[in-house]
């Protein structure tokens, strides 16, 4: 009974300085999952990928100016498992993309991707997503200008929130950018696949626009 006493004591003493040494001030539960809270979204268009990801899948939407060169950027890194272009964060559904570059209807040019974190994870995602625009500029991207060209990362979860907001800091504070992050961090929306002559516009035109591409570490 003694020795019994001794052990759970020390237990107690060894759990005291794990939480004093990471500041937790209890222990998190390993099977606890931030959902990756497209459950929360509602009335999704056809086409969004929230609406259905695959098991062990996660989903990602990133706006960074013409979304043609974003997405043939994105198509080729390891783990991502599909890409499409598309409109959100607007006041309008199922915009055209005539309506879009309007600027009137508030969405922005964005690419939704399917990857598994695994291989790529959301955190790396936003490695190369910062790499490849310049978010810097507001409502610009090249010759590209109008809010429909602005920077921002649409999250799904807590978790994906969390995830941005400290790679975005972690980005201005490399100081690689001579000007502020101007990117946006905000809840996912709808998302309305644009029209097909849109989709992998680089793979059918090799030789079309494109002001992305990727900057050295």
């Amino acid at each position: 009974m003694h020795i019994q006493k001794q052990i759970i004591l020390l237990s107690l003493v060894a759990g005291a300085f794990l939480t004093a040494a990471t500041g937790n001030s209890a222990p998190r539960s390993s099977t606890k999952k931030d959902p990756q809270t497209t459950s929360t979204l509602t009335n999704l268009p056809p086409g969004d990928f929230a609406r259905d990801v695959g098991k062990g899948l996660e989903v990602a939407t990133l706006a960074g100016g013409c979304f043609w060169g974003m997405e043939e950027i994105i198509r080729k890194l390891p783990g991502v498992k599909d890409t499409q272009v598309g409109y959100t964060g607007g006041r309008t559904s199922n915009p055209s993309y005539r309506e879009v570059s309007s600027g009137q209807t508030g969405h922005a040019e964005s690419v939704q991707i399917i990857f598994d974190p695994k291989v790529i994870s959301f955190e790396h995602l936003l490695g190369f997503y910062f790499r490849m625009h310049d978010p810097t500029t507001l409502n610009q991207q090249g010759n590209d200008k109008g809010t429909q060209y602005r920077s921002a990362i649409f999250y799904y979860g807590l978790k994906q929130s969390k995830t941005a907001e400290t790679i975005r800091k972690k980005v201005d504070a490399l100081g690689k950018w001579k000007k502020p992050i101007v990117t946006e961090i905000t809840a996912a929306q709808a998302f309305w696949k644009a029209e097909s002559e849109h989709q992998d516009y680089l793979q059918k035109n090799p030789n079309g626009y494109t002001c992305h591409f990727l900057r050295d570490e």
